[in-house]
Order: structure tokens, then C-alpha cells, then sequence
């Protein structure tokens, strides 16, 4: 089970937020945007969770929190297909424990940040049940083949969100494009916002776009 760092909505709580953060990182390092999300989303539990600590290949063994294994920056290199699946197993886990606890599945959506965003692309693609949006920032969806193979029908019409500064550095934007560019192929309902000069890293703009997606797939009433 994934340890996380939990906000708690500020009114009744009818939906949840699940936001997934990169590599090297932990829950803390999103949890403050709750502070900005939760005034336009009052009814909205936000959970961070903190990836496993594991080798990563790309920065020589060293162990850090990561959902899965970098052995290069290509997109086209080798990538930890064994090390995603395995993350995946763990985030659905969460998502099933918030539906055990009342919360719908079509009222939770899956957020995430480079690494998380990778997460949260492959977590809603081949959930069971239909999720509320998917969100990647600074991101790309990794081993698409296999995704696509594993997604489902219920989260088919399910609407994506793709933040990525053209300056990034780390993800580069063009594999964010090829990303995209493979949902669409899908028929995915993809909106790609193109956030110019930002490297990896969010905006006061790009959490503006976020919360405005978030609104309109998790409002306040059902």
C-alpha cells in the first residue's frame, strides 16, 4: 500500500484528486497546490502519494523515489515496462481503497507530474471503471503499445488534460507531442496546452488550466 499525504476537502467531500509526483520527489512537493485547487474545489480530498524507493539506472543505482526505472531520456530507448505495471498495481490499490470508502470511481481523477504524469496516463487508460479525467503535466505516456492493448472501454471517453512547457529540458516536448498525437490516433479527448519558455517545471497558468479542467470534470454537485 502507498504511504500519501492527505488534504481533506473543505466542505462535504464528493470527489478525490490523486496527484502523482516525479522522480526524486515525494508527496510533499505537490501537496501545496491543494492550498490553490481546494478554494475553486471546496469538495474535493486531495491525496499525494509517495512513490517506492528504488534504483534508477539513468542516475548511476542511486535508490529514490520512482514509479519505475529511467535508463535513458530517449523516449525510444528501453523502458522499465515490469517497474510501471508494478507502480500501476499500487495506484489502482489506492483508487479502489477511495471507492471502498464511498467515493466513486467517476468522481476521481488521476493528476500527475513528469514520472507521475506517466503514471497517471497508464492508470486511467486501463482502469476498470470510468474516472472522472486524466492529467499529465510535463509528461508522456510510456510503453503505449502495451497501454493501449490493456485499456478499456470505460475510460474511452474519458477526457485528458496535457500540460508541457516548450523549453523542457528533462521531457522534451516533443515526446509530450508524440504522446498526445498517439491518443488521438485512439480517438482519446485530449486538450494539449503549450505552456511557451517553460522548462520542467509548472506555472502560475499551467495550475489556472488545471483547475479549470478540474472543475469542469469534478463539479461541485453531481
Amino acid at each position: 500500500m502507498l504511504k500519501f499525504i492527505k488534504k481533506d476537502a473543505l466542505k462535504k467531500h464528493t470527489a478525490t484528486v490523486i496527484f502523482m509526483h516525479g522522480l526524486g520527489d515525494s508527496g510533499n512537493g505537490w501537496a501545496p497546490i491543494s492550498d490553490i485547487l481546494g478554494e475553486k474545489l471546496p469538495h474535493v480530498k486531495f491525496i499525494f502519494p509517495h512513490a517506492p524507493v528504488k534504483p534508477v539506472t539513468l542516475n548511476y543505482g542511486m535508490e529514490m523515489p520512482a514509479w519505475y526505472d529511467i535508463f535513458s531520456l530517449s523516449r525510444f530507448e528501453k523502458e522499465d515496462e515490469e517497474g510501471l505495471l508494478q507502480s500501476l498495481g499500487l495506484v489502482k490499490t489506492l483508487i479502489n481503497n477511495e471507492v471502498d470508502m464511498g467515493t466513486p470511481s467517476s468522481r476521481i481523477a488521476v493528476c500527475g507530474f513528469s514520472q507521475g504524469a506517466a503514471m497517471a496516463y497508464i492508470t486511467g487508460l486501463t482502469f476498470e471503471t470510468k474516472l472522472a479525467g486524466i492529467v499529465a503535466l510535463s509528461g508522456y505516456l510510456p510503453i503505449h503499445d502495451t497501454v493501449f492493448r490493456m485499456a478499456t472501454d470505460a475510460n474511452k471517453p474519458t477526457k485528458i488534460f496535457v500540460g508541457h512547457g516548450t523549453d523542457d529540458p528533462v521531457v522534451r516536448y516533443e515526446l509530450s507531442t508524440l504522446s498526445v498525437n498517439e491518443l488521438k490516433k485512439e480517438n482519446y479527448n485530449v486538450e494539449f496546452k503549450t505552456y511557451v519558455g517553460l522548462e520542467h517545471s509548472s506555472c502560475p497558468q499551467e495550475i489556472l488550466d488545471l483547475c479549470e479542467f478540474l472543475s469542469k470534470n469534478l463539479p461541485e454537485t453531481q
